[in-house]
């Protein structure tokens, strides 16, 4: 757990040492450990939350309060600054959402049901849509260019379907990458409408198996890539968050949830059998987000 010094809290919260301590006699919080020395060392996470709490003008009664009562990291309190067009905020929540949580639950309790959350209130067209699938794809997209790579032998060779970068199938596949990426795995990712190179691209990566992910692209474009994916490699094939068109024991559909379906792919990398998610059928959409 990481801890912050008196005076590091206190920039953090803007107020002076002093204060931070009057409001630790006062209101019990917020409540510091003790480094071996006697020395106030106050918990990173309350510190963050309080912090976000107070920025959004509550009263410091009441923003203690708030943090108490634990509420502060969830999807409800992201939707916010997504919808107010504010980054810094929206950083801020999700920082604090790491504190408390796994990266994988963060992603998957926090910025993804927010993320449905805003498209539920404002609608795929809207500016506060675009800001936010922007902002969260950005946020996986950094992510996971830091995310560190156990050595495993597990390729993903992706087919991206997805209809364009503010698609929620696009924001879901950046999740399922990061997940895949922290797990140890390989990913490359090529449009399906792109085939030109492809079965050089196949043979040299040698992937363990072939995803065809989102919802955007079509048929045709589709079963194109997928044919000399695997005339190039035979692998196994995995549908995630696509609509199923045949009934073709060769492909494998995912869960929609990224969290569920990294795990079902780790399992199919290693030549186990998981559980079956059932496949949406022509005209049915996915859940946007669970697990």
């Amino acid at each position: 757990m990481e801890h912050l010094k008196v005076r590091e809290a206190a920039k953090r919260l803007n107020v002076s040492p002093s204060t931070l301590r009057a409001w630790e006699q006062r209101f019990g919080f917020p409540r510091p450990d003790r480094s071996p020395g006697g020395h106030r060392l106050y918990r990173h996470a309350d510190i963050v939350a309080l912090r976000d709490a107070l920025e959004q003008g509550l009263s410091i009664s009441s923003a203690i309060s708030r943090v108490r009562r634990g509420d502060t990291w969830d999807a409800a309190s992201l939707v916010g600054p997504l919808c107010a067009f504010d980054p810094d905020r929206a950083a801020r929540v999700a920082e604090g959402a790491l504190a408390v949580r796994s990266l994988e639950r963060a992603v998957d309790e926090v910025l993804l049901p927010a993320l449905a959350d805003v498209g539920a209130r404002h609608g795929d067209d809207s500016a506060e849509w675009a800001f936010a699938a922007g902002w969260v794809a950005d946020w996986l997209r950094w992510t996971r260019r830091l995310a560190t790579q156990d050595a495993r032998p597990i390729r993903l060779l992706v087919g991206d379907a997805t209809a364009h970068e503010l698609d929620v199938d696009a924001v879901h596949l950046h999740a399922l990458q990061l997940f895949c990426t922290r797990a140890g795995a390989q990913c490359l990712t090529v449009p399906v409408r792109v085939t030109r190179g492809l079965a050089s691209a196949v043979h040299a990566f040698a992937p363990s198996l072939i995803v065809l992910a989102g919802d955007g692209a079509a048929d045709d474009d589709v079963a194109r890539f997928a044919y000399v994916a695997r005339a190039a490699v035979p692998r196994p094939i995995a549908l995630y968050r696509r609509r199923t068109r045949s009934r073709s024991p060769a492909a494998y559909p995912l869960a929609p949830s990224p969290l569920a379906a990294h795990r079902q792919l780790l399992q199919l990398a290693r030549g186990e059998q998981p559980e079956p998610w059932p496949a949406p059928a022509r005209g049915e959409l996915p859940p946007a987000v669970g697990g």
